[in-house]
């Protein structure tokens, strides 16, 4: 079962475990589903998701109450512990589930190894937009430090564009001050980004905080430095597209993880979106259909 698991990583999290009109999973997924008591459950101490908000925690604890857990949590046995089980995808509906007072909850168990655990990790929470983004980035880098992952490799896995992935890993250069205001929220990727490269980059995350600036803002201030330091700043884009154009490629890029281009005409224009298979394609409909 390694070995399915291993083969269907890139058609996403769904497709592993039978939603999708898979049958051969569908039957897989019948077999080896059960409940069992939440005590039973342990984190899985490698998983990319580091930070679980109260709030987020208690929205859906509040839906699991009313509702019940709808998508099982995917574990694996834990080692030297026939009873007990680690998480590989689902650590926030466990969480949840013990807040809601929930006493047992569904599982899908799997045999996987430690490589494709933790892919199916960083697969589920980044389908579902749950990483912030240094722990995106920390997952990818896991890929690679203990895998030996290629960038194309995980951005296969992932179904993200290879530039998403890079772009993101080199975040993780960045002071910790920065990344701690990356994983807190008070700083986008977008603005990280930016300042990669800058000679203080500390002193400016303190100002976009500070001041509440956004990306564009931010963008120009670095353009300024370059300009005052006798430097030029790469373009990324065609000179004939203005600065409004630029920025609004830039951000939808970033929130899809794909590249996007827009023509602007008079009045109307393009919105291009590239995709390299129909899990990415069918993530854009899923974003669009939920109003993310």
């Amino acid at each position: 079962m390694a070995e399915e698991a291993r083969s269907r990583l890139g058609r996403g999290l769904a497709a592993l475990i039978g939603d999708v009109g898979d049958e051969t999973a569908a039957i897989e997924r019948t077999r080896s589903q059960k409940r069992v008591p939440v005590e039973f459950l342990r984190p899985n101490p490698r998983n990319p998701r580091r930070f679980f908000a109260d709030a987020e925690l208690d929205e859906l604890a509040a839906s699991i109450r009313e509702r019940g857990i709808i998508q099982p949590i995917l574990v694996r046995t834990a080692r030297g512990a026939p009873d007990g089980y680690e998480i590989i995808a689902g650590e926030r509906r466990w969480r949840a589930a013990q807040r809601a007072g929930i006493h047992d909850v569904p599982i899908v168990i799997l045999e996987v190894s430690d490589r494709e655990a933790l892919e199916l990790a960083i697969v589920e929470n980044v389908q579902r937009t749950d990483l912030n983004p240094l722990e995106e980035a920390m997952g990818y880098q896991a890929l690679t430090d203990e895998f030996g992952h290629h960038q194309d490799d995980i951005a296969r896995i992932v179904g993200k564009s290879r530039s998403h992935v890079a772009n993101t890993v080199r975040l993780l250069k960045l002071p910790d001050k920065v990344k701690s205001y990356l994983s807190e929220g008070k700083i986008s990727a977008g603005h990280a980004r930016a300042l990669l490269g800058q000679p203080d980059p500390e002193a400016m995350a303190r100002e976009i905080v500070e001041n509440s600036l956004n990306v564009r803002q931010v963008e120009a201030m670095v353009q300024d430095l370059a300009t005052k330091a006798g430097k030029t700043v790469k373009r990324r884009q065609r000179v004939e597209k203005d600065s409004d154009t630029v920025a609004l490629e830039r951000r939808l890029s970033d929130a899809l993880g794909l590249v996007v281009s827009v023509d602007h005409r008079g009045r109307g224009g393009e919105l291009r979106v590239r995709y390299r298979s129909l899990e990415q394609l069918d993530e854009v409909v899923r974003r669009l259909e939920r109003g993310d």
